[in-house]
């Protein structure tokens, strides 16, 4: 996780966090909106808005993050190039836990839950929490009402493509017409 993210950054300092745990509410302001459509490559990110509840656990050394965010996207068809306004209502969860760098081992369990993120310079930004699960919650084949997607022509029984336009033309040409 990259903390101090330009388009969304809400950092929180870890050891600050009561044992109750504390809540961070984040609407994106215009200019974020715009940076996080970039980022994401979408046409638009119309609102987003998210409650991010922190509470430490294992006697305070992992941050355990429990959000919840609404957004309003505008996408591109991938059929027709059209706006596609989306509508996300998602949860999330995550830990964090200090950085164990190169000294320590993380044990990895594939069926398992994901392991901690590290807590980087002390801080836990949930802004760009917010965004990496906007990210993945975003349809990566966004499509219009209606729209249809048509192959490519393939080649007849005698396996040969109809004629281009350009080939008509060369045609034409060899012919004197």
């Amino acid at each position: 996780m990259v903390v101090n993210a330009v388009e969304l950054s809400r950092p929180v300092v870890a050891d600050r966090i009561p044992s109750a745990g504390s809540v961070v509410k984040l609407t994106a302001e215009p200019a974020e909106r715009q940076a996080l459509a970039e980022r994401l490559g979408v046409r638009e990110v119309v609102s987003l808005s998210a409650e991010v509840r922190l509470k430490p656990v294992a006697g305070g050394t992992i941050i355990r993050v429990k959000g919840h965010f609404t957004a309003e996207v505008v996408q591109t068809c991938v059929v027709t190039l059209m706006p596609v306004p989306e509508h996300l209502d998602e949860t999330f969860e995550m830990s964090f836990a200090p950085d164990i760098g190169e000294e320590g081992e993380v044990e990895v369990d594939f069926h398992g839950d994901d392991p901690p993120d590290p807590i980087e310079g002390g801080l836990i930004d949930v802004g760009e929490a917010v965004a990496e699960h906007l990210a993945l919650a975003l349809d990566p084949f966004p499509r219009a009402p209606g729209a249809v997607f048509e192959p490519p022509v393939e080649p007849d029984d005698a396996g040969e493509l109809p004629a281009s336009p350009f080939a008509k033309l060369a045609r034409l040409r060899e012919n004197g017409g």
